[in-house]
């Protein structure tokens, strides 16, 4: 009888040499990476503000971050948010929060209009997440009073009965260091975020005296409300 399972002596060679197995695993993933991502980089519509000018806050020269209004564009983070930032991935929200709202009509109705990637472009890294044990927090920005916040992230449960998050009393115990504040800014500017050396100059004021409470606060209040999205408008 045959033996139809015989295979050829380089097949056999890949198949029982661990390190040739694993280089040529390690290749082909690579070759695949670089066929997904390069693309990104250079093709326009990979971000929707090249296309949508308005996405972004078109900033003048004598603005400060203060000067901006909801619905103005995608603008950096206050110094307050950007530490609020900070705290939130410090606490590792983000493994039961995500940050993007996909293209879907369920998902519409319940959070609102879908996650544009420019919406992220000063987020280093991005929370966009990939698990909801919490609901998604793209668009939690002015949903809730800062009240209500405060509530939830000191005691969950006493304004959603049914939550399995855990308290976070140390939170309002805790303050913002202001040259933190300073070097983390300076970091995201060396990665392409826009800061100003005003803009620096003066994050230290913005959180002195302020609560880790207070940062986290002021960063779930911005989400979802730097863009004016028109209904009428395909983004993708």
């Amino acid at each position: 009888m045959s033996n139809n399972n015989q295979t050829g002596p380089i097949q056999k060679k890949f198949e029982t040499n661990v390190i040739v197995m694993v280089l040529i695993t390690f290749a082909l993933v690579s070759v695949g990476g670089i066929v997904e991502i390069i693309p990104l980089f250079y093709l326009d519509e990979t971000m929707e503000h090249n296309k949508h000018k308005e996405i972004l806050w078109d900033r003048k020269e004598a603005q400060t971050l203060n000067d901006w209004q909801a619905g103005d564009g995608v603008r950096p983070y206050k110094p307050l948010e950007l530490m609020g930032r900070k705290y939130y991935i410090r606490e590792g929200c983000y493994l039961c929060h995500s940050q993007m709202i996909r293209p879907f009509r369920d998902e519409k109705e319940r959070y609102g209009h879908y996650s544009l990637a420019s919406e992220s472009i000063y987020d280093h890294p991005f929370q966009w997440g990939s698990k909801r044990t919490g609901p998604d927090l793209a668009r939690v920005g002015g949903k809730y009073s800062d009240e209500w916040h405060v509530l939830h992230l000191n005691a969950p449960r006493s304004v959603v009965p049914e939550s399995v998050m855990p308290n976070y009393p140390w939170l309002q115990k805790n303050t913002v260091d202001p040259v933190t504040t300073t070097k983390t800014m300076q970091v995201m500017r060396t990665l392409g975020v826009p800061y100003t050396d005003a803009d620096i100059a003066s994050g230290a004021a913005e959180v002195e005296g302020k609560t880790e409470l207070d940062a986290i606060v002021a960063y779930l209040q911005v989400l979802g409300t730097m863009v004016k999205f028109d209904e009428a408008i395909d983004y993708r």
